[in-house]
């Protein structure tokens, strides 16, 4: 019995059965070659990386194997930072830029001085300015009230830093 007796039989032609043999002995031949070439000698390599993540998280290690406080007590959600291309809604402050109670004199201060306060930019300062010319000088505090770009909120969040001074 030959291969032209066995495609008759089976229904295929004599090329599509010599096909399914050559890819049976590839499969018998690669299930013997992983199950005895690449044994127990051939392991993958576990590598313990505790020590450096250790390093990383910043965890002091003691010398009996315990571990320390951790000073990274922070739960992140990484990929949201990662994904978060947003530049940060804050301003750096340094030192110079901090101000003391009752220490701006509405009817003196210039625009930088008004650009320290808590919520007030650039065009916030100008409408100030604007509007102290307008009136030729505040009376009292509220006044400020009338000025584009000061509602109540942003009012009680700078008051405490002004005066004037009579």
């Amino acid at each position: 019995m030959g291969i032209k007796d066995i495609s008759e039989k089976i229904g295929f032609t004599k090329l599509e059965l010599k096909v399914i043999i050559f890819l049976l002995f590839v499969l018998i031949g690669g299930f013997i070659i992983k199950t005895y070439w690449f044994s127990e000698k051939n392991k993958p390599v576990i590598y313990d990386y505790s020590k450096q993540d250790s390093l990383f998280l910043n965890i002091d290690n003691n010398s009996d194997g315990t571990e320390g406080k951790t000073s990274v007590n922070k739960k992140v959600d990484y990929k949201q930072e990662v994904l978060d291309f947003r530049k940060p809604e804050f301003k750096d402050r340094n030192s110079d830029d901090l101000i003391a109670e009752k220490s701006i004199d509405i009817n003196k201060a210039g625009k930088s001085v008004f650009e320290k306060l808590p919520g007030i930019g650039p065009k916030t300062a100008d409408n100030i300015i604007t509007y102290r010319n307008k009136l030729k000088r505040f009376g009292k505090l509220e006044e400020l009230l009338e000025v584009k770009g000061i509602g109540k909120i942003k009012f009680n969040k700078i008051k405490k830093y002004l005066y004037i001074n009579k």
